[in-house]
């Protein structure tokens, strides 16, 4: 299939991402967040929860000792106050951490997270039914439904299985002393939180991923978004001067004898270049002179225009020659039938005729993103 303008095929730059995170797409996970702050408690009740545990006890005994002037000034309101006052500093100790590890799972791992002050203003089509019912049956509201499903499965399965394992101490909880009741069940809870976490951490390694290659597809640019946003950053004269600088210590080395000899030169077009050249007395096949990315594609197209070499704007067959052949070697013979139609109007122009762009088939194989990725 011949390549689209309009086809979002370019993976997100830094700054399609930042301007993304700016409106409050940012990459975020709910399982790794879900998942950490379980595996936090469950440590914290197994490490720390005796502490805990000793203040609940205190609190059942003093509970159920009165003295006569505790039953002539009865004051239950003192009681609690009491109760609290004991456990409030355990209670501290795990509600610190836990809202560190939520803002860190939530906005830290994402790399560009942030608060968006905007997502809590009003918007009508959060309470639009309408909306509602596109999001709970479109494509995502049925990929939601199906983790949530796989989720009960398995958190499900895994409570099952603890308690089978657990049932005969569950069934002797209300024998023996309280000290001896409460530690019991202490070390339920514990078993059991772990055991969840331990399900939440497997669902976590899955979702994130997946929220992961959701929001690159989500964020894909197309051949005119990448041109557009390319004028945009060289707009600024700073920009403008640190480029040209970088770009005339590029062509200081070898780049500018090898534009010399180039024939043509395929671009991405803002993010790659490759100079070639084709002569049947040096090689059977076309060569790469040169090519390079980022700065160095820059300077290639600058000298390019200095030395009037055409610059034809394939991408997918610019990123496959950069990604599958070395500079001063031929390129792959995959690609001979997509070079030889570059080549022939190349020559074409050369003899001045004005003949129309070939349609050019990159093979599947060799389609690669800017990352060097084979293309979905």
């Amino acid at each position: 299939m011949s390549e689209s303008a309009g086809e979002k095929t370019f993976a997100p730059t830094a700054k399609r991402k930042r301007d993304a995170a700016l409106k409050g797409d940012v990459l975020r996970s709910k399982e790794l967040s879900n998942a950490g702050v379980i595996l936090l408690g469950a440590a914290w009740l197994a490490f720390a929860g005796p502490w805990m545990l000793g203040d609940l006890t205190q609190i059942l005994r003093s509970g159920f000792v009165f003295d006569r002037g505790e039953v002539i000034d009865f004051d239950p309101g003192s009681m609690l106050r009491g109760g609290l006052f004991f456990i409030l500093p355990a209670l501290a100790t795990i509600a610190v951490p836990v809202v560190i590890v939520t803002l860190l799972t939530q906005l830290g791992l994402g790399g560009d997270g942030r608060w968006v002050p905007e997502n809590i203003a009003f918007k009508g089509s959060r309470i639009n039914p309408l909306s509602g019912l596109k999001r709970m049956f479109g494509p995502n509201g049925l990929i939601e439904m199906g983790k949530g499903m796989l989720k009960v499965a398995l958190l499900g399965t895994i409570a099952y299985v603890w308690g089978r394992s657990w049932l005969d101490t569950i069934a002797g909880l209300g024998r023996g002393n309280i000290s001896q009741q409460l530690t019991a069940g202490w070390g339920a809870v514990v078993s059991l939180l772990f055991s969840l976490a331990a399900g939440l951490v497997i669902i976590a390694m899955i979702d994130f991923p997946i929220q992961w290659l959701r929001r690159n597809k989500r964020l894909k640019m197309s051949h005119q978004e990448m041109r557009d946003e390319s004028k945009e950053s060289e707009g600024s004269p700073e920009a403008k001067s640190a480029r040209r600088q970088r770009q005339r210590e590029i062509a200081a080395g070898g780049v500018a004898h090898a534009m010399r000899e180039a024939q043509f030169v395929l671009t991405n077009p803002t993010h790659f270049a490759v100079a070639m050249v084709y002569d049947p007395e040096k090689a059977a096949a076309p060569i790469v002179l040169a090519k390079g990315r980022g700065d160095k594609a820059m300077a290639m197209k600058e000298l390019a225009r200095e030395y009037e070499v055409p610059m034809l704007e394939y991408p997918q067959l610019a990123r496959s020659v950069y990604f599958t052949t070395r500079e001063n070697q031929t390129i792959r013979e995959e690609l001979y039938s997509a070079i030889a139609a570059v080549v022939a109007f190349v020559f074409s122009l050369k003899r001045g005729e004005h003949p129309p762009a070939p349609s050019i088939e990159v093979p599947t194989e060799l389609r690669f993103d800017a990352d060097g990725r084979i293309a979905p």
